[in-house]
């Protein structure tokens, strides 16, 4: 089995304001059971994400990333999302 601190995830986000982006995240861990906190490799951050706005995620090697690594934007949704509390 691979050390944890080897991977990270790639995953869609949708954002607060429905914006649809490709992220890489090193997950830390979950807070809820709706979110968990993970440092994104794009912000050079730490950041809460909700576990219902992320899709197509997968596992990969972190030694093929260096941060910061670029967001893509994939478009937005017809509506925004409500703020999380």
């Amino acid at each position: 089995m691979k050390c944890p601190d080897d991977l990270v995830v790639c995953l869609e986000y949708i954002d607060s304001k429905g914006v649809k982006t490709r992220r890489v995240v090193s997950p830390i861990r979950f807070v809820s059971g709706t979110s968990f906190l993970g440092l994104c490799l794009s912000r050079c951050e730490p950041r809460r994400f909700q576990l219902d706005r992320c899709s197509n995620l997968r596992l990969a090697r972190a030694a093929d990333f260096v941060m910061p690594v670029e967001i893509t934007t994939l478009g937005s949704q017809e509506a925004p999302l409500a703020a999380a509390s």
